[in-house]
C-alpha cells in the first residue's frame, strides 16, 4: 500500500495507521480507499483476529478533506462522498474481524464516525474531541449512525450542537469510547492478547451480535442522510462555514 495508509501484521494483529499527517489525516477519496485495501487484506490474512486502527502525527483524524479538488455538480459530488463515507463506516462494522482504534491526539467531525463505528476505542488521556459541522454549516448526518447509538442522548444533545473539545475521559463516560488510559499501547496490547484466544467463528458471530441493530439503521435512514448530507454541504451557509475555516477567519454568522 502507498503511504495513507500503512499496513503490518504482528502476530495475530493487523495495523492500519493512517499515515497522512500533513492533512491530519483527513478522509481524501485516496486515504477512504486504502483503508478498504487494509480491510481486506486483514480479511485474508488467515491468522488475524484483530485489525487494530492507529494514526501519525497528533491528529486521529479531522474528518472530511476540505481541500480536495473535485469536479461535476457539486450537488453529485457531495452526495457521492457521502455515500463513500457510509460504505466505509459500514465496512468496519460488517467485518467480521474486531476493530480496536487507538487514540492518541485529536478527533474531529467525520472522523468520530469511524470512532463510532469500531468495537473497541482506547484513548490517551491527552486526546480530544469535537463534533465542529454546525460551526461550518452543515451537520454530522451520516456519522450520526455509528454515534447516536453509542453516545448518551444527553452528550449527543450537547456535544452535536456546540461543537466544543472534550477529552477522553468525558468520552469515556458518553459511551464514545471504551477506556481512557495513560499507556495506550499496553491497554491495547492486553486486549489484543485477549481476542487473540477466541476463533474466527466466535468472533465474527459475537461481533454480528452488536452490531445488527446499527446496520439495521444504515439499512433504513443512510440514503436519507447521504440527501441530507449532500444539501447541506452545497448551501450558501456551507461554502462560507469552508471558506471561513480555510482562511482560519470567523464565518459570516458567528455571534462576537
Amino acid at each position: 500500500m502507498s503511504d495513507l495508509v500503512d499496513y503490518t501484521v504482528e502476530g495475530s494483529v493487523a495495523r492500519l495507521t493512517l499515515n497522512s499527517p500533513q492533512n491530519r489525516n483527513a478522509l481524501s477519496a485516496a486515504l477512504v480507499d486504502q483503508l478498504h485495501q487494509g480491510l481486506t487484506r486483514a480479511t485474508e490474512d488467515h491468522g488475524v483476529r484483530t485489525v487494530v486502527l492507529g494514526h501519525t502525527g497528533g491528529t486521529f483524524c479531522a474528518g472530511a478533506d476540505l481541500t480536495q479538488a473535485s469536479g461535476g455538480d457539486p450537488a453529485d459530488v457531495a452526495a457521492d462522498r457521502a455515500r463513500e463515507l457510509t460504505r466505509l463506516l459500514r465496512r468496519i462494522l460488517e467485518l467480521p474481524i474486531p476493530v480496536i482504534a487507538t487514540i492518541d491526539g485529536h478527533v474531529r467531525a467525520g472522523g468520530l464516525g469511524l470512532v463510532g463505528a469500531c468495537d473497541i476505542v482506547v484513548a490517551g488521556h491527552s486526546s480530544t474531541f469535537a463534533l465542529t459541522e454546525a460551526r461550518i454549516g452543515v451537520a454530522p448526518s451520516i456519522i450520526s449512525l455509528t454515534l447516536l447509538p453509542k453516545m448518551t442522548t444527553r452528550a449527543a444533545g450537547r456535544y452535536f450542537l456546540t461543537g466544543e473539545k472534550f477529552g477522553a475521559a468525558e468520552a469515556a463516560d458518553t459511551g464514545l469510547i471504551s477506556i481512557a488510559t495513560d499507556d495506550v499501547e499496553a491497554t491495547v496490547a492486553a486486549l489484543t492478547a485477549d481476542i487473540g484466544k477466541a476463533s474466527p467463528q466466535g468472533l465474527a458471530a459475537s461481533k454480528a451480535l452488536t452490531t445488527a441493530g446499527i446496520l439495521a439503521a444504515f439499512d433504513s435512514d443512510a440514503e436519507t442522510l447521504t440527501r441530507q448530507s449532500a444539501e447541506l454541504f452545497v448551501s450558501e451557509e456551507a461554502a462560507e462555514g469552508m471558506m471561513a475555516f480555510l482562511q482560519e477567519r470567523p464565518p459570516s454568522w458567528a455571534s462576537s
